[in-house]
């Protein structure tokens, strides 16, 4: 699976300092959650080259297909495995890079550490201490895309976001499926670098991300303004990310 990558290089004067990876949220893109909003052109004034990922079945990357989801663990492993064959397209394969997560992005970032790439520092948005892809039958979102009444309003957010215009439906019906067959366990593969956790003080998606702290030996956190859109977003979340990154 080889991911869409976004790449930005440094200003030609800038310090050496670390690319920073960005991960966008769910029915998302790189674009719409962090390039059309500014956060590669923030980066690059604070002297940092970027990569900006598109996630499986996301924005310019391809499906995520059938076969990856065959086995328990599957979809994580060939999430963390595309992003590292990434980060090596472009041309970051053994150097270090910083990571700002967003939602899917943060619980996927999570894991990463563990899992190869060489993350310096993290920080993880909008991130629910609960796997929300648990709570949803497959056969039940795929009943609610065919029509059917959606048999709980969860169900129905889901099969809303997924089918809207532009998106690859099928895709992402398998990612959650995927995802809720291996929930978040914030206890395995916890971070042990230094980690910041954001949530917008109106995201009920991040409730009780405070929780996460318990499993982060380096770990900090910060509320910012707004929903689990406007958190992303806020100035407030950008300054706090790039001082974090430059810790």
């Amino acid at each position: 699976m080889t991911l869409a990558a976004h790449h930005f290089p440094a200003p030609h004067d800038a310090p050496d300092a670390p690319p920073v990876v960005l991960l966008h949220g769910f029915a998302s893109s790189a674009e719409a959650d962090f390039l059309t909003p500014g956060w590669a052109d923030a980066l690059g004034a604070a002297g940092r080259a970027v990569i900006a990922i598109d996630l499986p079945g996301h924005g310019a990357s391809p499906a995520l297909t059938g076969a990856t989801d065959a086995r328990t663990g599957a979809v994580l492993d060939a999430i963390s495995d595309a992003i590292g064959a990434a980060l090596g397209a472009a041309g970051e394969p053994k150097g270090a890079v910083d990571v700002i997560g967003y939602s899917l992005g943060g619980r996927l970032a999570w894991d990463l550490p563990a899992r190869g790439p060489r993350i310096r520092r993290m920080v993880l948005g909008g991130v629910s201490p609960a796997e929300p892809f648990a709570a949803i039958d497959p056969a039940e979102l795929a009943a609610a895309l065919g029509g059917a009444a959606a048999s709980h309003p969860l169900i129905g957010m889901m099969a809303g976001m997924i089918s809207a215009p532009g998106q690859d439906t099928a895709s992402l019906a398998r990612l959650i499926a995927g995802l809720g067959a291996e929930p978040f366990a914030p206890t395995q593969h916890a971070p042990a670098i230094p980690t910041l956790l954001v949530a917008g003080g109106a995201d009920p998606m991040a409730a009780g991300a405070e929780a996460l702290l318990d499993a982060l030996p380096q770990g900090a956190m910060t509320t910012v303004p707004g929903d689990h859109r406007g958190a992303l977003d806020s100035p407030e979340f950008r300054s706090a990310a790039i001082e974090f990154l430059a810790g």
